[in-house]
Parts: C-alpha cells; sequence; structure tokens
C-alpha cells in the first residue's frame, strides 16, 4: 500500500514540474508564403494564376507607376513612392476581390446546405448529393461542384475527389461540409440532415450579423483610407511646380517623403486592424 501511494505521489510531482513553461510545446505549423498567396489567389476566384505570376503583375505595376511619376513629376523620390504603392495596388485588388466573394459566398452557402440536405432526406447517396448542386445549387457555386462531379465519375474515389472539392472551394465553410460529409461516408449516422440544417441556420445568422458589422465600419474604413489617400494626391498636384520639385530633389525632401510613407503605411496598417472583422480560418485544410 506504501508503495502505490508513493508511486501515485511521484506521479503527481512530475506532472506538477511538467506543467506550466516546461511542459512540451507543440511545433506550429507555418505557412509559406506561396502557399499563403495561392490561398489568397483562389479565394479571390482568380483561376490559372499563381504566385509567382502575381508578384510579376506586382512589379509591374511598380514599373508603370514609377515611370508616369517621373514623366508627369521629373523627380526620382516623389515616383519611387508612388512606386512603392503600385507594386502593393494588386495585392490589394486581390484582397478586395476575396473579401467580396467571400461575402457573396457567405449568403450562398446556407442554400446550397439546404439542397444538400434535401438531397440527403430524399435518400440520395452522398456523391450525387454533392454532384446535385453542380445542377440544383446557386449559380456560384456550381462549376466547383461540376468538377467534383466530374472527377467522382472518372475515379469513384470519394475522398480524394472531397480533397480536391475543399481545395477549389477554398474557403472555411467548404472546408467544414467536406469534412462532414467525410465522417457521415466512413462512419455512418441518422443525424447528417440535422447536422446540416443546424449549420446553415448557424451561418444565416452569422451573415445577418456580419452585414450589420460591416454597414458600420464601411464609412469609418473609407473615410480612413481617404485620409490616409488624400496627402498622396496633393503631393502629386504639387510635384507639377518647379519650386516643389527642387524642395524635394534634396536629401531633406527625400527624408521627409521617407517618414511620410512609413508614417502612412503603419496609420494605415492600424486603421485594417482596427476596423478588421474576425475571419474564420481554414482549419480543416
Amino acid at each position: 500500500m506504501g508503495a502505490f501511494v508513493g508511486l501515485l505521489a511521484g506521479l503527481g510531482l512530475l506532472l506538477i514540474w511538467r506543467s506550466g513553461p516546461r511542459a512540451p510545446q507543440r511545433k506550429p505549423t507555418t505557412i509559406s508564403w506561396a502557399t499563403r498567396r495561392r490561398d489568397l489567389l483562389r479565394q479571390a476566384g482568380i483561376g490559372g494564376v499563381g504566385p509567382g505570376q502575381l508578384f510579376a503583375v506586382q512589379v509591374l505595376a511598380a514599373v508603370i507607376a514609377f515611370v508616369l511619376v517621373v514623366a508627369v513629376t521629373r523627380t526620382v523620390a516623389i515616383a519611387a513612392c508612388f512606386g512603392v504603392f503600385g507594386f502593393f495596388v494588386p495585392v490589394l485588388v486581390v484582397r478586395r476581390l476575396r473579401a467580396r466573394r467571400q461575402g457573396t459566398l457567405r449568403e450562398l452557402w446556407p442554400e446550397a446546405i439546404d439542397n444538400l440536405a434535401s438531397a440527403v432526406r430524399a435518400g440520395m447517396s452522398l456523391p450525387e448529393g454533392l454532384s446535385a448542386l453542380a445542377v440544383r445549387g446557386p449559380a456560384e457555386l456550381r462549376a466547383p461542384f461540376a468538377r467534383f462531379a466530374a472527377n467522382y465519375r472518372a475515379t469513384g474515389r470519394f475522398g480524394t475527389c472531397l480533397d480536391a472539392l475543399k481545395d477549389d472551394l477554398a474557403d472555411p465553410v467548404g472546408d467544414r461540409v467536406c469534412e462532414t460529409m467525410r465522417v457521415a461516408r466512413e462512419v455512418g449516422g441518422s443525424d447528417l440532415g440535422t447536422v446540416l440544417r443546424t449549420l446553415s441556420e448557424l451561418l444565416r445568422a452569422d451573415a445577418r450579423t456580419r452585414a450589420e458589422l460591416e454597414v458600420r465600419q464601411g464609412w469609418v474604413v473609407n473615410a480612413a483610407r481617404l485620409a490616409v489617400a488624400a496627402p498622396w494626391v496633393v503631393l502629386l498636384l504639387l510635384g507639377t511646380q518647379t519650386t516643389t520639385l527642387q524642395a524635394y530633389d534634396t536629401a531633406g525632401g527625400t527624408l521627409l517623403l521617407v517618414i511620410g510613407a512609413v508614417v502612412c503605411a503603419v496609420a494605415y496598417r492600424i486603421m485594417l486592424h482596427i476596423g478588421k472583422l474576425p475571419e474564420e480560418r481554414r482549419v480543416l485544410r
């Protein structure tokens, strides 16, 4: 009995010693730059474009902005600032497209899930229910499910086709739907229809709440963007005057431009962080 008590006491002390900062830490999974860019393009609905091509477009936009501003102002310092701005414009456009597409999908997923739940209640198999969304689902979601149906008819491998569908949709809700279908196919169960209806109701409530928040924060974000862009528009207009050009050709003028660019960049990032709504991440990718 005494040996058993000593064993429990030793085990308790070991667990206490291994807790806190000495506990084994789980290494976080890092996502490469190319993977993040690829996900950004897919979530924006831009197919056939890779991270390298997007980077080439950024370089081209920076060169075009630099050449145009040099032609207008004849000042390299001002042109360099606008060249840096031009380098980030394509990424901002892609992110804007992604936000617009995610907002559209957020409104369409409940309808697609309702159609899928109806197919399950009607006795259709899971591959048939997913394939039926290529015909009866929302127009924006028909193409990925049509590719899923074609892949399943060609291979007959449900798991592999689900992985391709998740990669094609590149959406957190799509990941949850695909993993729900995978579990239902492998484990079975009679609660799939209830799960899908519950998910549809939660997505509708989330879409309504997010729409209200976006309307309330939209004017604040737009005003902040205008406040950041206004000084550079004024600088571009003043750059057509000879006296202004001479002032910014000096070392002090260049330093002033650099400081202004850094302040605007930091203020813009702070504005985005304050006005950003929480986004659902793809944890089931």
